[in-house]
């Protein structure tokens, strides 16, 4: 590929940098910049979204790439993987359970009643989709009240520190094969090249920080018909996961903070009766960081999509794990596309070439063709 010189790129790049900061600033003499509290807790989703995407669980520089990329989802994941990048890694921790995770949601479609019972939390599933429109002149007076009032009408309960799986019921009744073993050294993908054939762990890590909107479409295609997943929810959980790791004296596990996380299981079709064997559920799973249902929905789908196509080869693409995990990357996808705005004035002008004289030779052709006749 063939680059040229840009005579006074250094000025318009810089003048392009200040345009960009002109339009962020551009609301005017009442304006004020936000703060990270606010994008953190107010647009909670938004954050959550770029801290699964970004691969780095630090809300308040999740809020910070939020705000400086002035929204843009991929563009601020991609800042906070730069910045991971420059960070020194100190240690790897043990695998952590998430059986302790202290819950703020947890359905299940699966099933009426749970053990633990169902938990719905804040969601918006119940919800209409109509505009409020009386939030577009909330007063702070209003604004605060809410979050006040909510913690003074909330009922006193006597909740556990945990809830029993669901999945685990299941393997108990016998519908599930038994837990697999955990790998002595999950797949890096922060390290190391995907090479195919990849293990689990490293489809499974691949998706936890891919683009939710890529992860929702090859889902999506599975489940319409391009495949033969037909997902129900065993359980979907949020909440906080607390972060384990060994004293520095005595070695013992000890909770060093916890991280906002999203969890999904579904099971699928059954399988097992062809080859003889007792016919069972298969289970899908799907983790991300902060609270974001529909990437853990779409990504245990396809945890199970891509089981079915390492077992018994790919039928459908969302099958297959090539093009599944190397595709879903969004900033690797953003990357790529985004290149094609450099310049490339030497490779087409070789087209351009190349196309000139090709019609040339074509209308010398032509005129010989017709003087021939």
């Amino acid at each position: 590929m063939g680059y040229v010189a840009i005579k006074g790129g250094g000025k318009a790049i810089a003048g392009a940098h200040t345009a960009v900061e002109s339009l962020r600033t551009a609301e005017g003499e009442g304006g004020s910049p936000l703060p990270l509290a606010s994008i953190e807790h107010q647009l909670r989703l938004l954050t959550s979204r770029v801290l699964s995407e970004g691969g780095l669980y630090h809300p308040r520089l999740a809020a910070l790439a939020i705000k400086q990329m002035q929204g843009d989802t991929l563009e601020a994941a991609f800042a906070l993987r730069a910045y991971r990048s420059t960070r020194p890694r100190l240690m790897e921790t043990p695998t952590q359970s998430t059986s302790g995770m202290r819950l703020i949601r947890r359905i299940s479609s699966a099933f009426k009643d749970i053990p633990g019972g169902q938990m719905l939390g804040p969601t918006m599933d119940y919800a209409l989709r109509l505009l409020r429109l009386d939030l577009a002149d909330e007063s702070p007076e209003t604004f605060r009240k809410v979050s006040r009032q909510f913690i003074k009408d909330a009922p006193d309960s006597d909740l556990p520190d945990s809830f029993p799986k669901v999945v685990d019921a299941l393997r108990e009744e016998g519908l599930l094969p038994p837990q697999p073993d955990r790998p002595d050294s999950p797949f890096d993908i922060t390290r190391e090249p995907l090479i195919f054939p990849v293990p689990r762990s490293a489809a499974l890590a691949t998706m936890a920080r891919a683009e939710t909107g890529s992860l929702l479409a090859l889902a999506y295609s599975n489940v319409r018909g391009y495949g033969n997943v037909h997902p129900t929810i065993a359980e979907l959980r949020v909440g906080y996961v607390p972060v384990m790791l060994p004293h520095p004296i005595t070695g013992e596990p000890t909770e060093a903070g916890e991280v906002l996380m999203t969890e999904c299981e579904v099971v699928a079709t059954q399988e097992g009766a062809e080859s003889g064997a007792p016919p069972l559920f298969s289970l899908g799973y799907g983790a991300c960081f902060g609270h974001n249902e529909v990437k853990a929905i779409a990504m245990a789908i396809l945890d199970r999509a891509l089981q079915k196509g390492m077992q018994d080869g790919a039928d459908c693409p969302s099958e297959d794990p090539e093009f599944v995990l190397l595709h879903v990357d969004g900033v690797d996808s953003m990357g790529f596309a985004n290149h094609y705005k450099m310049p490339h004035y030497v490779t087409f002008q070789s087209e351009v070439d190349r196309l000139r004289t090709t019609q040339e030779k074509d209308a010398a052709h032509t005129k010989a063709q017709g003087a021939e006749s």
